[in-house]
């Protein structure tokens, strides 16, 4: 991806930075105090490296994922509708011809589209603003990207709540149900609930920040966050290589005009295909 918010190349930055950290702080052997103050900052550097990576992975996934459902409910009725009308014109040709291949080829036509609702249902009067008929959905979202001000307020506030400050079980727990909160609220785009969601933060007890000073465990600390990196960057590469993330390579600056295009592309389809039925219709009971 060639997003800004993406995890793509702008978010490998932050992977290198985490395992940088961690090659640093190898290399500084605690064996004194201002050995064992280097391994801590390289540890709470590679945190921060890691929570940056995080959040570009959270934020295109949002994206890839609204990106889907957008794509399912406004494209979804347009695509099966070109399926039945390619499967009427098959019919009417082979009614017409009578020829056995013209027939063979209307029955995988027919064979290939799925249950869906009449033209009468899907067109008369239940149609959107876009001209096409939204599948029920009781939270959609508003659109593939998150706003700039949802994005800031997001970021911001996964920086302070991110889990993995967490210096306990008890605290991570906590952290990891709020986060979950933060994510829900920033894949819909509700700036408001960010809102509070970081008034509600600032107003509960204060997160620990301090780290543990032993040696074998910020070693082992270094280790985990080297583990989430990779398993992060797996989650990236998987999203990047998906279907949908491929689509949106297309439009990396503003995936929502792309959908934009394929309806207008398959609102013509549509026409142009029905117009073909018309023709075949009106020449069979002509002839």
């Amino acid at each position: 991806m060639t997003n800004s918010s993406g995890p793509g190349p702008s978010a490998a930055p932050s992977a290198a930075a985490s395992a940088a950290a961690a090659g640093a702080a190898s290399a500084a052997a605690p064996a004194d105090p201002e050995g064992q103050d280097r391994l801590a900052k390289a540890v709470r550097a590679a945190e921060q490296a890691l929570i940056e990576f995080e959040i570009a992975v959270e934020s295109f996934r949002v994206e890839v994922e609204n990106f889907s459902r957008l794509h399912h409910q406004r494209l979804g009725p347009m695509y099966a509708r070109l399926d039945e009308l390619d499967a009427l014109i098959a019919e009417a040709v082979a009614a017409h011809s009578g020829d056995r291949a013209d027939i063979e080829r209307a029955w995988e036509a027919r064979a290939l589209v799925m249950p869906m609702p009449g033209i009468e249902e899907l067109f008369g009067g239940l149609l959107g603003a876009d001209g096409v008929r939204p599948v029920e959905d009781p939270n959609p979202p508003r659109r593939v990207r998150p706003g700039k001000e949802a994005q800031r307020l997001y970021r911001e506030l996964v920086r302070k709540v991110h889990p993995d400050l967490a210096q306990d079980d008890a605290e991570k727990e906590r952290r990891s149900t709020f986060i979950a909160r933060v994510n829900e609220a920033y894949a819909y785009a509700d700036e408001d609930a960010l809102r509070e969601l970081s008034a509600e933060w600032e107003a509960g007890p204060a997160p620990e920040q301090d780290l543990p000073s032993e040696a074998e465990v910020l070693y082992a600390r270094l280790e985990w966050l080297a583990e989430r990196k990779e398993k992060l960057a797996a989650v990236a590469a998987e999203l990047d290589e998906s279907a949908i993330g491929q689509m949106m390579r297309l439009a990396p600056e503003d995936p929502d005009a792309l959908l934009n295009e394929i309806a207008e592309q398959l609102l013509t389809q549509v026409s142009q295909r029905e117009a073909r039925l018309a023709e075949l219709v009106h020449g069979a009971s002509g002839g």
